[in-house]
């Protein structure tokens, strides 16, 4: 068995709308196509022991064991390989529980499809997966374990922290969009303009002062003790003179910690010897040269939570800690400990296992002991020198304890240091007393304080601190998202997408938009070439400038990795032809239609989904989405239009020369088709259905119908406002014409145009594409024989894994098949098939360039048309 391939996908997908994070496996059976399961002596005894816990998958039976009872029966090893996917990452602290396996075209080979939590873990998950499958076949060996340890260690390197990913839950609770902007905890909530930033727990909305002064101890202390709020006594240091000097004026018990320290690296605490203050100034000094020297204050270890200036959370902090039996190790004590079911390795548990590391041993060493070391009965012994959970510490949440002093002091220090997301860390014996009656103090103030001892506290009542955060971002009444519509189908993509964005930019809106040829936020291009995927659609929510995103998708991008957004407001779908086939598993047009449904599919029930009415595809996709439905057609007479404004339906259609919206039984004239520029005065006819989606989709945004009008007026097809789409270049004694017609369909559009130019000889220059089944190309030349007199093939520049020799000839078929004595001339490269047809041109000739790299080619159009208008240009450019 082997992989073909391996897609993640992190969006609404061909599988699944609503579960975004899947893997693809494209994987071959070979030989065990012919062995399922049940073929395989002792396989299911083998896996049973292996991996017993996979008795919880139900499958098909619904029942716990249904998935062995399936094994039994007989099933193939995708299937068996997708549930083991699942199981591993559960095992290893990612649960997760989505999967299917489906035939593709080619006998043997399967889609195997399992959902993820982190993506290089189930990439990771993928390999290992078939690799325990073989081993299982062979009855040979497998570390298990090994395996979810790594996987662990990955979801430990990429995961969002506990604190970053409790605001990011919580904003998807609120169905607020969020991005991922790096590889550690910076991340988008919300679209556009309405985006705020999160890194860790700091806000984009927190002052980069207040941090500043947060993360200069000597500052705060400076800060908080002229306000009158208790903090230890002491001062900076620098040298063993200055901790002497400080010392004696203070006394022992001592802390000494570097002044910009954070999660207490270089921290020691209850200093009693000169000694091990001179051995803690060096520890400190290894993360800054000012160490901070401060009176021991005795009590307990508290952290106070406050967000948006209000006290939300406390907590009692207790380090790493084992008691003593009288008869166990320290090393054994620490193993009992760790057995708890609620610790486990990083994050993924309530409680972090304690590891044995340097401040381990440094404390062991201070008592005299060793890991081997029976301590006595009762005895708690310290193993680490600060409170972080991070390293075994416990929590115990102490919120509804809290004194209203303190509460009234904490929310003050906030203030102070200018902190919308504070920690404060509290020594006193008892914070349910006001601080200043039991020799409390404030210890420090944290920038980016951790949530997770207030998420999942050891012991007390877990508080979702996450949501004031939410709250601040986003007050009741405010939106974190930007109006979407997303374009989708066949042919008409491209232009649909630009006449919808020039629409909404007339109506004042800064728009970000999405195409074949580029992406534009406010009509300024900002990428060049094919950007319709998902990270281009990512590229413009990300943009703090934009407010109205109108987003291109086009099946490439979506069976690659999804759609960019999870929701749109309005999705258009534009028609479904035969092109790509036979491509990324897509083999009939049904399945197609399946991708171009993809966007149409987050539409939510309170957005619109705008169908091809005259497309049996398209229409039928209305049963399967969520959100209201509009059509348009260009047959004013369509009884799926009569019948769907009989019950109030909105429609677009072409009515006795106007584009028309119909409002259930009322009929609203928006403007004369002969007046559109785009429609070419009507002889355009797939641009009049192309503007009935774009008038339909912008009506449904509540634009006036006068403003409409006037943006269709001014939307002119030019090489600067469409490129690539009917660019119209007139010579002294002939024309040209330049599009991107790339498949039957498109090419058939044109011609219907082209048969309503009035000229002596139509000159069509034509290329197949190399990833198209052979009667796709052949059909494209077929095509091209209807349409045109004269023919030029030229090559694409890419030829997807064809010869020239093989796209030469299966043109060449498809115009014989039609125009047996046809002249056919046949260039290497498109700028030399551009050449010769112009330099050739006959007087009257009417030229279409069917273009594969648009840019370059309305550049050597232009140069030719500047040459004969007499611009200075540089000759070398046409060669």
């Amino acid at each position: 068995m082997k992989i073909l391939d391996l897609k993640v996908m992190n969006g609404p997908n061909y599988w699944s709308a609503r579960r975004h994070k899947l893997i693809v496996m494209l994987l071959d059976l070979e030989d065990m196509e012919e062995k399922p399961t049940n073929l395989i002596p002792g396989f299911l005894d083998r896996l049973k022991k292996f991996m017993p816990s996979l008795y919880e998958h139900r499958c098909s039976e619904e029942v716990p064991g249904g998935f062995f009872m399936r094994v039994e029966q007989g099933t193939w090893m995708g299937h068996v390989i997708e549930h083991i996917a699942l199981e591993l990452q559960t095992l290893a602290g990612m649960d997760t529980g989505f999967g299917r396996t489906r035939e593709s075209d080619k006998r043997g080979v399967y889609h195997v499809v399992f959902s993820y939590v982190e993506a290089e873990s189930g990439v990771y998950t993928a390999y290992e997966s078939l690799k325990i499958v073989e081993a299982l076949i062979n009855g040979e060996d497998y570390d298990l374990d090994a395996t979810i340890q790594k996987l662990r260690e990955l979801r430990e390197d990429n995961r969002l922290g506990p604190s970053t990913g409790s605001i990011v839950e919580e904003a998807h609770r609120r169905k607020i969009p969020w991005i991922r902007l790096n590889n550690h905890s910076l991340v988008q909530l919300g679209y556009g303009i309405n985006q705020k930033r999160i890194q860790a727990t700091i806000a984009s909305t927190t002052s980069s002062l207040a941090v500043e002064i947060a993360c200069d101890k000597e500052e705060t202390k400076n800060l908080l003790e002229a306000s009158e709020i208790p903090v230890p006594r002491g001062r900076i240091i620098r040298s063993e003179e200055g901790l002497e000097e400080v010392i004696r004026k203070i006394g022992y018990p001592i802390v000494l910690k570097p002044v910009n320290g954070n999660h207490g690296k270089g921290a020691t605490t209850n200093i009693k010897t000169w000694e091990d203050a001179v051995v803690a100034l060096e520890a400190a000094q290894k993360y800054s040269r000012s160490v901070i020297c401060e009176k021991f204050i005795t009590g307990r270890d508290f952290r106070v939570l406050v967000v948006n200036y209000k006290f939300v959370a406390a907590a009692l902090r207790t380090p790493a800690a084992v008691i003593g039996d009288g008869k166990s190790t320290v090393q054994e004590l620490i193993d009992i400990v760790n057995s708890d079911p609620r610790r486990g390795y990083g994050h993924e548990k309530v409680l972090t296992a304690i590891k044995v590391d340097h401040f381990t041993m440094d404390m062991l060493e201070k008592k005299g002991y060793t890991l081997d070391t029976v301590i006595d009965k009762g005895e708690e012994l310290w193993l680490k020198p600060t409170a972080n959970l991070s390293t075994g510490g416990t929590a115990t949440d102490v919120t509804d304890f809290v004194h209203p002093n303190n509460v009234f002091m904490c929310e003050r220090i906030a203030r102070i240091i200018g902190l919308n997301i504070c920690g404060i860390d509290i020594m006193t014996p008892d914070l349910s007393q006001p601080l200043e009656e039991v020799g409390g103090a404030v210890l420090e103030v944290n920038a980016a304080p951790g949530f997770r001892m207030h998420l999942d506290p050891t012991e007390g009542l877990p508080r979702n601190v996450a949501e004031p955060v939410i709250d601040m971002l986003y007050p009741p009444g405010t939106s974190a998202r930007i109006p979407i519509i997303a374009v989708s189908g066949t042919n008409g993509k491209t232009t649909t997408t630009r006449m919808i964005a020039h629409i909404v930019k007339q109506m004042g809106h800064k728009v970000g938009y999405t195409t074949t040829d580029g992406v534009y936020i406010q009509n300024q291009m900002m990428m060049r070439g094919d950007c319709t995927g998902p990270k281009s659609a990512e590229f413009v929510l990300r943009d703090p400038t934009v407010d109205f995103a109108v987003l291109e998708c086009a099946r490439g991008g979506i069976l690659r990795a999804g759609l960019g957004f999870h929701t749109c407001d309005i999705a258009v779908v534009t028609n479904v032809a035969e092109d790509h086939l036979g491509l990324q598993g897509i083999d009939t047009i049904e399945k197609l239609a399946r991708v171009k449904a993809v966007a149409a599919n987050t539409v939510p029930p309170t957005g619109y989904v705008v169908l091809n009415a005259d497309d049996d595809l398209v229409y039928k996709m209305r049963d399967e989405v969520a959100g209201k439905i509009a059509l348009f057609s260009l047959d004013e007479n369509s009884p799926r239009i009569k019948e769907h404004c009989k019950t109030g339906g909105i429609a677009a259609i072409y009515e006795n020369g106007y584009v028309t919206v119909l409002k259930g039984t009322w009929k609203i004239r928006i403007e004369k088709v002969s007046d559109i520029p785009i429609t070419f005065s009507g002889k355009a006819v797939f641009n009049i259905a192309n503007t009935l989606a774009a008038v339909l989709a912008t009506y449904l945004c509540e634009f006036k119908t006068e403003d409409i009008r006037q943006a269709l007026q001014t939307f002119i097809p030019s090489p600067a406002m469409t490129p690539g789409r009917m660019n119209m270049f007139q010579f002294k004694n002939f024309s040209v014409m330049l599009d991107y017609a790339h498949n039957t369909h498109g090419l058939q559009a044109i011609g219907k145009f082209v048969d309503a130019v009035d000229a002596p000889l139509k000159v069509g220059i034509v290329a197949g594409v190399g990833d198209r089944r052979d009667e796709d190309i052949i059909s494209l030349g077929e095509e091209s024989a209807k349409i045109f007199d004269e023919i030029i093939i030229r090559q694409d520049k890419n030829l997807r894994g064809r010869t020239e020799e093989e796209m030469l000839k299966l043109l060449t078929q498809g115009i014989r098949n039609i125009k047996p004595n046809m002249d056919i001339k046949d260039f290497r490269r498109e700028s030399e098939a551009i050449d010769y047809a112009i330099q050739h041109a006959k007087p009257g000739s009417f030229i279409v360039i069917i273009s594969d790299v648009v840019p370059d080619a309305l550049d050597q159009v232009k140069q030719y048309k500047d040459m004969e208008d007499g611009v200075a240009i540089n000759p070398t450019s046409l060669t």
